[in-house]
């Protein structure tokens, strides 16, 4: 017998669990029209670019705490969106997830450069254990995103929302439209399965 604890939708009556049933968001659907313009006329990626501008230059600010750097990895990252946004395709996650992603490659880039250059102004040693941190932290977290995208669509929904955008379990279950306990049913699996994908390449 299932526990109501553990599936609030079991004591539910079904009229009202149906109500609970996925519902398409329309600014999913008003994004993806968005996407599919701009693969038509990349004259209407501008459009794009406003929607995710603040969200990519904060998620780099965030990581490299410089204004310029910031500025120089938001450029990049819509340069190549621009480029490579005949070759997106949509799968039901935001379009931001894909600009993260970029934006993650492009950061890594940066610390294994700026690895790279320490090696006159730092001890060969220390720059060596600085060089192969830096390195190995960029690397990490190219393939942790190359996992995410992996994940069935709902589950990468809610990893970018809550660890990306940093939303609460309140907020995304409201712009889901799913119950708190179900984002963090699917927050739940989805970590369990990076975790262990981890695990494997580390093996």
């Amino acid at each position: 017998m299932t526990n109501a604890a553990e599936n609030p939708l079991a004591a539910l009556r079904p009229e009202l669990r149906e109500k609970e049933q996925p519902k398409k968001d329309p600014r999913e659907k008003d994004e993806r029209l968005l996407v599919e313009a701009a693969q038509r006329d990349p004259r209407c990626f501008g459009e794009l670019y406003e929607l995710h501008f603040h969200r990519v230059y904060g998620y780099a600010m965030k990581r490299l705490h410089s204004r310029e750097e910031a500025e120089d990895v938001t450029s990049v990252v819509f340069h190549q969106a621009l480029a490579k946004i005949k070759s997106y395709e949509w799968r039901g996650v935001p379009f931001s997830a894909w600009l993260i992603r970029i934006a993650a490659n492009a950061i890594a880039d940066r610390w294994k450069s700026a690895a790279h250059e320490s090696a006159d102004s730092v001890p060969d040693g220390i720059n060596n254990d600085l060089k192969d941190a830096n390195a190995e932290d960029a690397e990490q977290r190219v393939v942790l995103f190359q996992l995410v995208e992996g994940l069935p669509a709902e589950q990468q929904r809610v990893v970018v929302l809550r660890f990306v955008e940093q939303k609460s379990i309140r907020e995304i279950a409201k712009e889901i439209r799913k119950t708190e306990g179900a984002v963090k049913q699917l927050q739940f699996r989805a970590l369990q399965k990076l975790r262990a994908q981890m695990e494997g390449a580390d093996a």
